[in-house]
């Protein structure tokens, strides 16, 4: 039996103001997020501290507050009509399988999609300021551009690239701390990877059920002593349509911030498009080396793909596969999540290679009597927790 979910979505849109992002703004007086408005503007302030010691009773009571802070201010602005379109209720479902892939049928959101404005086969690529960025958006709309879909926009005025860096890195995981809900998680593309704006930013999202990937069995890689000094873990998924790693633990978040980023700044220097999600309150991370975009600028991803018109994102990638045609949402089944997803992978053999580039570039050193598992061996199966909790309405899961 199909488990059924409502969540009501808003069509990806940045801003009211994104059709006139050419045009002159002397004066401005739009209240905007540029170095004309912000630097003289009051706006809400969100402080937690920077390394946490474990949270008392009380401090976890005031950082879940984050999660409903966000809702809140999301339906504020909806109920004001700043969002461009109105919000619609879209159908939802978890496919029956294995994994659980979450299908959600969106149709004509490519329509009203922004189209990207830089090239997709560069992974870093100079911020231009003449292209449509987060400082052109209006200070109102300081929001979600979706029902528990946020942007996370570090140091907005310095006008940074879409790439990752520890500073920064490091923030994102502090937010999936500071939220302590297992429904909150983070989200970044890199440019090549399906982002679609060259400004700094991570997204998060607000899904009350696990993602297939939690659910996916890993085998732990080992390290030497020395390296596991930091406390964090790397392990490989198996059985999973997408080859990715994933990092756990480390004795501060700043230790895991590290080691990650060193692996992302490895990748985005070699051209390697990727994608990350960030997991179990800032403690589970998985990194997503991907090629989608390259095959189909090699005509190697069939047709039949190309027509559902999917972008495989780190949602996706996660397992929850927005559609934009009604016959894919409704003969979705896990076969075709998974060869849609597989086409987005690397081999194995470049797996490996990226994996060990990625490895010596984050100071990490795999044991020398290490066995690796072939699919189908023996796994550490390891699921994120999700325990029940209230939610918003519009976010339940129904069965």
């Amino acid at each position: 039996m199909e488990m059924k979910l409502t969540i009501r979505r808003v069509p990806t849109v940045v801003s009211n103001y994104q059709d006139d992002a050419d045009k002159p703004r002397a004066g401005c007086g739009r209240n905007c997020l540029g170095d004309c408005c912000l630097p003289v503007s009051k706006l809400p302030l969100y402080a937690f501290k920077a390394n946490p010691a474990k949270p008392s009773q009380e401090d976890a009571a005031s950082t879940k507050s984050l999660v409903n802070i966000l809702l809140t201010e999301w339906e504020e602005r909806m109920a004001r009509g700043l969002f461009r379109y109105d919000v619609t209720a879209c159908e939802t479902k978890v496919i029956p399988g294995n994994l659980g892939f979450v299908a959600q049928l969106n149709e004509g959101r490519h329509l009203k999609k922004r189209p990207t404005e830089f090239r997709v086969d560069r992974v870093l690529q100079p911020f231009d300021p003449a292209k449509f960025n987060f400082t052109k958006v209006g200070q109102e709309e300081v929001s979600p551009i979706e029902y528990g879909h946020v942007l996370l926009i570090p140091r907005v005025l310095d006008r940074l690239p879409q790439r990752i860096d520890p500073e920064s890195f490091l923030l994102a995981l502090q937010m999936a701390a500071e939220a302590a809900s297992p429904y909150f998680r983070l989200g970044y593309n890199s440019l090549g990877a399906f982002a679609t704006i060259n400004h700094l930013h991570f997204q998060a999202y607000y899904l009350s059920v696990p993602f297939p990937v939690e659910k996916a069995a890993t085998h732990k890689i080992p390290l030497s002593e020395d390296t596991m000094k930091s406390g964090v873990t790397v392990s490989k998924l198996i059985n999973y349509p997408v080859r990715g790693l994933v990092f756990e633990g480390g004795n501060t978040l700043n230790d895991l911030a590290t080691v990650v980023s060193s692996a992302c700044i490895w990748l985005q220097d070699n051209n390697v498009p990727y994608n990350v999600l960030i997991s179990d309150c800032g403690k589970r991370i998985f990194l997503f080396p991907q090629c989608y975009a390259e095959k189909q600028a090699l005509g190697e991803v069939s047709q039949e793909l190309l027509d559902t018109q999917v972008n495989p994102a780190v949602w996706e990638i996660s397992g929850h596969i927005v559609l934009k045609r009604k016959n894919d949402y409704e003969e979705a089944s896990e076969t075709s999540a998974w060869k849609l997803l597989a086409e987005v992978s690397l081999s194995e053999e470049r797996f490996e290679e990226v994996r060990a580039y990625i490895f010596t570039a984050a100071g990490l050193v795999q044991a020398d009597d290490d066995e690796e598992a072939s699919e189908g061996e023996e796994a550490t199966y390891s699921p994120v927790p999700v325990a029940p909790m209230p939610v918003a309405e519009g976010c339940l899961v129904l069965q």
